[in-house]
């Protein structure tokens, strides 16, 4: 993800009138839940083609020995009624039965071998194409623009990352596997039971649909409720991310007891969701080995008597015997294994959504290059621009704006005047309805966005640290960047003082969301990681208004020596930090409605000096 991205996450959200990524975590997990069910769009799998094609010889290997693996099942068969049929025969010697025992021994170590090795291919395969899977879809997401996170909650995204690809990923390294060497057994136990004996085979053919009924009447069911229990499941976990999520309010407040309890009832509905699946799972389970087994006893009862009669030798009827236990197993492990299909079709639907949006603004095909050397120029020309999903409430109405190179201008007025707006429109993480952005004179449409927000760095009001050490904060500014260029960055941003008191200085890990530092610690540093950039354009948006006297000032020191020889836009509402801009442009639903010096600005009597007068009289 780009800094800019990162960084206006949290005051997007704000802004925007979204939820947190706490609480679109915890809300949307219920959500996915509910559409986690099962697919008949089987078709959907097709999308995991190229990924296994890419590891076709640990596929070959796992089909290989699937193959070897089924043959030598079948075998075993043959195997026993070869000791068997000549076990009355007249002269049989001891080592006549150790040979056709060697036979036996033979098949079974090829089984054991060909299961191990079919084992290591087909979960080797599964683990390195859900990897492949993970890595291209968050790739992918990362890709996305901020448009796409309006509609979908990131929590939802997360989820379609983790649970739905975990889906993928049991069928891949499980479930295909299972199903394809019952497939394999089942056709094969067939055409073998025909040698055996057409006419017991028939009689077991019969028995299909009595066995295949109670997997259609009870899966129905079974799926329902395991949908049922994922929602609840998704519910407990919801309630507990929330309070997760707030959880020095809770403690705050005293409200544990109350938010174990909350959680404690959704586990327990949970539970009898969960019972009720099982409960059903069981009665399908005996239900299945009632008519399987009743089926192969009446057949093999038959097939005693046809032995007795002479009409079938005893090898060949426990062979028959051996193949129909084995048919009949297949043909249950195939109904278990096609809801695992099922399931991971639907939930590689989900993937696959992902995979398929396409960032409304993205690189046109041949785009322009920026001057280099940089200039650091901006100019918003007659620009009107509506968030997605309120096109009728323009955030910007025929906005027009020069910015000269290494001009400061700072952006005052109002919440709402579409202040934060400029930003995102400037940073091209929207396009404009109407009018055009320029970037030392080339149209931000034509230009690459990568290139584009490679020439600016932005400080936002809370600027989002991640949980590595001071110097990778820093360095997530600049790949690559030395340690020579990190220490010059901290003394730049005044925070030298803090981080050499800290345990293991710029190495020293500053927890989740650098939770272990103070406000103005975590604005320092992020200023450092703005100037470890070296981008010709600085971009303030309220950096300093969350923080104290103290702090403020240290952070203001901060910001000054960014600034020098830097086009620099500041977002303030404080206008005591911007009284050293070149240039206050006041802006009011959308509109510039003056601009000048800040003595300029009070004389004119105008919004800017209603505000001044507000704020300086109450100071």
């Amino acid at each position: 993800m780009s800094e800019p991205a990162s960084q206006t996450s949290a005051a997007s959200a704000a802004a925007e009138g979204r939820p947190s990524e706490g609480q679109a975590l915890a809300q949307s997990l219920a959500e996915s839940a509910a559409k986690r069910g099962k697919s008949r769009n089987i078709g959907a799998l097709r999308r995991l083609a190229p990924f296994v094609a890419a590891h076709w010889g640990r596929g070959a290997g796992a089909f290989v020995f699937l193959l070897l693996s089924s043959a030598a099942t079948l075998g075993m068969s043959g195997a026993i009624r070869l000791v068997v049929d000549h076990l009355t025969d007249a002269g049989l010697s001891a080592a006549d039965v150790d040979r056709r025992f060697l036979v036996v021994g033979a098949v079974a170590a090829t089984l054991a071998i060909a299961t191990a090795m079919r084992f290591y291919f087909v979960t080797s395969l599964g683990e390195r194409v859900v990897a492949d899977l993970r890595k291209a879809t968050y790739a992918h997401i990362l890709k996305l623009d901020p448009a796409f996170f309006l509609q979908t909650r990131t929590g939802e995204v997360l989820s379609r990352l983790t649970t739905d690809i975990a889906i993928v990923e049991t069928l891949l390294a499980t479930s295909i596997s299972v199903a394809i060497r019952n497939l394999l057994i089942l056709v094969g136990a067939l055409i073998l039971l025909v040698f055996v004996s057409a006419h017991l085979t028939g009689l077991v053919l019969l028995t299909f649909p009595f066995v295949l009924a109670p997997l259609f009447l009870f899966g129905r069911r079974v799926r329902k409720l395991t949908s049922s229990a994922q929602d609840r499941f998704a519910d407990a976990v919801g309630s507990a991310g929330e309070s997760l999520d707030a959880l020095e309010t809770v403690q705050a407040f005293g409200r544990e007891r109350a938010a174990a309890e909350r959680f404690g009832g959704a586990v327990e509905t949970a539970f009898k969701a969960q019972m009720n699946r099982i409960t059903t799972r069981a009665m399908m389970t005996a239900a299945v080995i009632i008519l399987v087994f009743g089926g192969i006893v009446g057949v093999f009862w038959l097939g005693v008597h046809a032995g007795l009669r002479g009409d079938i030798s005893w090898g060949a009827l426990f062979q028959f015997a051996f193949l129909s236990v084995m048919a009949a197993s297949s043909v249950g492990a195939l109904g278990e294994t096609w809801g695992d299909v099922q399931k991971a079709a639907g939930a590689m639907e989900r993937v696959g959504e992902l995979l398929d949006a396409r960032p409304g603004v993205a690189a046109p095909a041949n785009p322009t290059a920026l001057p280099v050397p940089p200039q650091g120029a901006v100019a918003f020309e007659a620009v009107t621009f509506a968030y997605p999903g309120r096109p009728d409430a323009p955030a910007l109405k025929d906005f027009t704006l020069s910015v000269r190179p290494g001009e400061r201008v700072a952006l005052v007025g109002p919440s709402g005047g579409g202040k934060s707006t400029v930003f995102r429109l400037l940073l091209r993480f929207y396009d404009p309805q109407a009018g055009r952005v320029l970037l030392d004179s080339v149209d931000l449409r034509q230009a690459d966005p990568a290139e584009v927000r490679a020439r600016m760095a932005l400080v936002a009001q809370e600027s989002p640290l991640f949980s590595g050490s001071a110097a990778e904060n820093i360095r997530f500014g600049r790949d690559g960047a030395s340690d020579e260029d990190v220490q010059a960055a901290v003394r730049a941003a005044q925070a030298e003082g803090f981080l050499s008191s800290l345990p293991e200085g710029l190495q020293t890990r500053v927890g989740d969301r650098a939770r272990t530092l103070s406000g103005g610690q975590r604005q320092r540093l992020a200023i450092a990681r703005a100037l470890i950039r070296e981008a010709p354009i600085l971009l303030l948006d309220e950096a300093t208004s969350a923080l104290d006297a103290e702090n403020e000032h240290l952070v203001q020191r901060a910001l000054d020596e960014a600034m020098q020889g830097r086009t620099t836009l500041v977002i303030a509402h404080r206008l005591a930090t911007v009284l050293k801009a070149d240039r206050i442009v006041v802006m009011d639903g959308g509109r510039v409605v003056e601009e000048g010096t800040h003595d300029e600005l009070v004389a004119k009597k105008g919004l800017y000096a209603r505000l001044a007068a507000l704020q300086f009289e109450a100071a």
